[in-house]
């Protein structure tokens, strides 16, 4: 059971998705606890519930499935194509109550309106959105955009779709969509820093906010390991192999144990794991903790490397813990015809250490991740609306940021589609 407690606000999501049969959207800026509340509601439905994402990586931190997956749905624009159902999954289908989609904002018009369509072929319910099934979406709109697809596709969405937004798929013509949005923010104190972090969020950073962030952070940057984030990958590399080297010693790889199909665009770590003694890692994933004792580490802990043997010794704070490898578990829904019931089997195992180096990260893989500071490289530019303000808002505090270099107007960038869509027209 999920002993967390609710918040006034997220009891009152629960009791709407537990007690209706509303289609639901849960927003809300970084750090309100979406991913506390669909946890809660995964421990405690009474109800037949599927959980997905649009990502591999996405369905592996909520313990689902792909929604491609799940529903057997061939890959790129689906538009009418039939859909082929085999009898084991018109059955799963069948006895769904409600289906959760995690990280919403990256789910395209198209596939929101496949996933109606093949709801509605497998139960037979063809005059019924979602063929009778609940819908519940979890999402932030400001974080995380969908991935255009090729010119063609863009084509395809520009001639039937006002936007390529899962909000403006069809199938919400003929129903609706019941939006809640946490307010309640926990993961920064600050006053101050929240109205900052808003402004960004929706695009609306004045003259004064901009000189405030610029000013803090145009301080000189520390070099005790603060971590940096930054928009690109080769940057990432090219830091955390430059620390790595640095370092004495010789380096100790590990390479990660896959059984069954995981799909290597899926991996949640490092296929091979290359560390030294003093390495900065950073956690992948929340300690299972050791029988009702506090978590000693959770996903986005930052630790020092002390020894490497059989395991791992991370120093966390001044408290040494040994790491031992993760199993991460691809999941896939069935059909029990004995129980009548749901049932979630594993379909494939990735093991390894649930580290990576951590002097820098990607912005799109600090995403949920939350820093005392932090230096926020943003290179030639953010290059996607939401990536300034995920940056930002992973941290605590105001006096934890640093940046490489001033913010821009260009930086702040929000989907004009998300703007409209959230204020309600």
């Amino acid at each position: 059971m999920s002993a967390l407690k609710l918040s006034a606000e997220q009891s009152a999501v629960f009791d709407a998705i537990e007690h209706t049969k509303q289609h639901v959207f849960v927003t809300g800026r970084a750090g309100t606890g979406k991913s506390t509340l669909l946890n809660h509601l995964a421990w405690n439905t009474e109800k037949q519930l599927v959980i997905s994402a649009p990502t591999g990586v996405a369905a592996l931190n909520v313990g689902g499935q792909t929604i491609h997956s799940l529903l057997r749905l061939p890959i790129g624009v689906i538009a009418d194509h039939d859909l082929d159902q085999p009898r084991e999954l018109v059955k799963m289908l069948n006895s769904i109550d409600t289906l959760v989609i995690d990280e919403v904002s990256m789910v395209n018009a198209d596939l929101m309106d496949a996933i109606d369509r093949s709801l509605r072929q497998a139960r037979q319910r063809k005059a019924e959105p979602f063929g009778g099934v609940q819908i519940v979406l979890f999402g932030d709109p400001y974080q995380l955009a969908p991935v255009p697809g090729d010119a063609e596709e863009r084509a395809y969405f520009a001639d039937h779709y006002r936007s390529m937004w899962f909000f403006d798929a069809k199938v919400w013509q003929e129903t609706s969509l019941r939006r809640f949005e946490l307010s309640e923010i926990h993961r920064q104190h600050e006053l101050d820093f929240k109205h900052m972090l808003n402004a960004v969020r929706h695009g609306r950073v004045t003259k004064e906010i901009a000189d405030r962030l610029n000013g803090v952070g145009a301080r000189p940057k520390p070099d005790d390991g603060t971590i940096t984030l930054a928009t690109r990958n080769d940057t990432v590399n090219r830091i955390n192999a430059a620390a790595l080297k640095r370092l004495p010693g010789r380096v100790l790889s590990a390479k990660a144990e896959v059984s069954g199909d995981f799909g290597q665009r899926n991996y949640p770590a490092d296929e091979t794991l290359e560390l030294k003694v003093g390495a900065q890692v950073m956690f992948l994933r929340n300690d299972t903790g050791m029988g009702g004792e506090p978590p000693r580490w959770v996903n986005g802990t930052i630790g020092t490397v002390v020894k490497i043997d059989s395991t791992v010794w991370v120093d966390v704070d001044g408290d040494v813990h040994e790491v031992e490898p993760a199993v991460w578990e691809r999941y896939k829904y069935t059909y029990n015809p004995l129980t009548k019931k749901l049932t979630k089997d594993v379909a494939a195992e990735f093991t390894q250490f649930p580290l990576r180096l951590a002097w820098a990260v990607t912005i799109h893989k600090s995403q949920g991740k939350t820093y005392d500071s932090a230096i926020v490289d943003l290179g030639a530019g953010a290059f996607t609306p939401g990536q300034t303000y995920v940056a930002l808002s992973r941290l605590t505090s105001l006096d934890g940021l640093y940046l490489s270099r001033p913010l821009r107007p260009r930086d702040v960038m929000v989907d004009r589609d998300v703007d409209r869509f959230m204020r309600g027209e």
